[in-house]
C-alpha cells in the first residue's frame, strides 16, 4: 500500500511537472488563445490522465477502507454496519450527482426525488460520524475510516462524472470512461521511474 501510495505520488508529480513545461512551452510560442479556444471546445471531455487518476484514487479509497473495516477488532455485526453505511454512502453520492447534473442540464426531475436523494447523503455521513464517535476505536483508527470514507465519496462522484461527460445523447458511454485499474497502475509505475530517473540525474 505504501508503495501504492508513493506511484501515485509520483505519477501526480510528473503530471504537474507536464503542464507546467507545456504551458511555459505554449508562452513561449504565442499560442496561447488558440490552445484555450481548442479546450474550451472540448472542455466537456476529460483527459484519460485525469479518468485514470479518478479511478486510481477511487481504488484507493474503497480498498483501504474495506481493509481496515476487515482488520478491525470489532464485533461481525458492527462491521456489517459499517459496510452499509458505506454502500449507502457510495450510492446516494451518485444519485445525488446525477440528480443535480439533470437539473443544471434542464432534464426534468422532481423536488420530491432530489429532496430525498440529499436526505439520503447527509443520513449516511451522520450515521459513519455518529458510530466513530461511539465506537472504542483510537482516534487515530476513526480519522483513518473518516479520510478513506470521504476519498471515496469524492472518487466515485468525480469518476461519475466523468462517464456523464463521456456519454452522448444515445446513452453510449466511450471505453475510455472506464479505465482499467491495472492500466492505472502501470502508468503509475512508468511515471515513478521515470521520475527517480530525473532524481538520480540531478543528484549525479
Amino acid at each position: 500500500m505504501i508503495l501504492l501510495l508513493k506511484s501515485i505520488y509520483f505519477f501526480a508529480l510528473k503530471l504537474v511537472f507536464k503542464a507546467t513545461r507545456k504551458g511555459l512551452m505554449m508562452t513561449k510560442r504565442g499560442n496561447v488563445n488558440v490552445q484555450l479556444n481548442k479546450a474550451i471546445s472540448n472542455s466537456n471531455k476529460p483527459t484519460a490522465a485525469y479518468i485514470g487518476v479518478t479511478w486510481v484514487a477511487l481504488g484507493i479509497g474503497v480498498i483501504s477502507y474495506l481493509i481496515g473495516l476487515w482488520n478491525a477488532t470489532i464485533q461481525l455485526n458492527e462491521k456489517g454496519y459499517y459496510f452499509a453505511v458505506f454502500l449507502l454512502a457510495m450510492y446516494s453520492s451518485i444519485t445525488l450527482q446525477k440528480t443535480v447534473r439533470d437539473r443544471e442540464e434542464g432534464i426534468p426531475v422532481t423536488n420530491v426525488f432530489l429532496g430525498i436523494s440529499w436526505a439520503v447523503f447527509f443520513a449516511s455521513i451522520a450515521l459513519l460520524g455518529i458510530g466513530l464517535f461511539n465506537v472504542t476505536m483510537a482516534l487515530s483508527e476513526k480519522g483513518f475510516y473518516g479520510i478513506s470514507f470521504v476519498l471515496s465519496l469524492f472518487a466515485i462522484i468525480t469518476v461519475q462524472k466523468n462517464v456523464r461527460d463521456m456519454t452522448n445523447e444515445y446513452g453510449e458511454t466511450d471505453p475510455s470512461a472506464f479505465r482499467g485499474i491495472g492500466k492505472g497502475l502501470n502508468e503509475a509505475k512508468s511515471a515513478v521511474e521515470e521520475v527517480v530517473d530525473i532524481i538520480d540525474k540531478i543528484e549525479s
